[in-house]
């Protein structure tokens, strides 16, 4: 198939550091190449591609200070799609509902993958207009602040097989908290469950501008506690030696999830999550198995223990088995190649 992958340009894909979804766009771009598909990837001018790149910037908006309208290359990337989309035999978006006006008016099947929270009152007015756009959910629970809207599959994240693998040689040691430091993830309470363990603790996580003042109020005088580690942001090549040398990574969230890629990173290290049970959580997280979902502060410390007697082994076998990007690239072509089929029947309906 000829695929358009239409990605955010705030940062490049793959990200170079923090970057859920230019990461995830990264991915399947790849596992689509590798299963034989014609990709071109529009994306900013610093991404990377074993398919075909269209720069629709110089580089990531987030690290060019001469950019200060971002909507303008944003703008200017859906006409340039748009004016394409006939050399594509389906549209695959990953900007929430910015496509669904002027692409829900055209022939060329799209698909969009939600990647943010659902849960925001402001939505429910889109989704009820564009009832009729295809969107993809990445978790069950994703769903449910809008059930109108026109869910063909919900499709888990995946990473490249051995993109982050266990390093056997680390014994772990310490409890890990990554990502980034915002109100929803609490790092406070990773804090606060490493010091009731005990456990010494790394927290490698980035700050956004938005968080600045959270961070300097709420998290940071925590830091000063001697088993507390601030790493900051680490890339991909720094995850394997983080994650496999951590006892469990927290995931103590306060908010609906839609899928938390951390944990996954985390599996694939043969590294057990304990994450607090909201959003995605239950249905990432095999209870037992890759860890455990918890319903509060006192499950959570309990569960530190628990964890170290889950054979990490079967952490990094049950990732293989659910989370590889190549499952996620197959699922998606199974899915593009029903949007296709079904688009060239209404299309060959609405001649008749």
């Amino acid at each position: 198939m000829r695929i358009a992958q239409i990605a955010p340009l705030t940062e490049a894909v793959p990200p170079k550091l923090y970057g859920g979804t230019e990461r995830i766009v990264s991915y399947l771009t790849e596992g689509l190449v590798e299963l034989g598909h014609e990709v071109t990837l529009f994306a900013s001018g610093d991404s990377v591609t074993s398919g075909t790149l269209a720069p629709m910037s110089a580089k990531a908006l987030r690290l060019d200070p001469s950019v200060r309208d971002p909507n303008a290359p944003l703008a200017l990337m859906l006409e340039t799609v748009y004016r394409r989309r006939h050399e594509f035999d389906l549209l695959h978006f990953h900007l929430d509902y910015l496509p669904f006006s002027l692409f829900s008016r055209q022939s060329t099947p799209i698909l969009t993958t939600m990647h943010g929270r659902l849960d925001l009152p402001e939505l429910q007015p889109v989704f009820e207009t564009f009832r009729d756009v295809p969107v993809v959910s990445i978790s069950n629970n994703q769903r449910l602040p809008l059930p109108q809207a026109n869910y063909v599959g919900t499709i888990y994240h995946g990473l490249p097989e051995h993109l982050l693998t266990p390093r056997t040689d680390r014994k772990p040691g310490y409890l890990a908290f990554l990502g980034r430091i915002a109100p929803e993830k609490r790092c406070d309470r990773a804090i606060e469950i490493a010091i009731a363990t005990n456990t010494p603790i790394k927290i490698a996580a980035k700050v956004d501008r938005a968080d600045v003042d959270y961070y300097e109020q709420k998290i940071r005088p925590m830091m000063a506690h001697p088993l507390v580690e601030f790493i900051g942001e680490i890339n991909e090549q720094q995850k394997p030696d983080f994650l496999s040398g951590a006892t469990a990574l927290l995931t103590p969230i306060d908010w609906p999830e839609p899928f938390g890629l951390v944990m996954i990173e985390a599996m694939a290290c043969g590294t057990p999550v304990i994450a607090f049970r909201h959003g995605s959580v239950p249905e990432v997280v095999d209870e037992g198995v890759t860890g455990f979902a918890v319903a509060d502060m006192a499950e959570a410390i309990a569960a530190v223990d628990r964890a170290k007697g889950l054979p990490r082994a079967a952490v990094r076998q049950r990732f293989e088995q659910r989370f590889t990007a190549r499952r996620m690239a197959q699922d998606y072509v199974d899915l593009y190649e029903r949007l296709s089929h079904s688009r060239a029947a209404e299309l060959m309906v609405a001649a008749e």
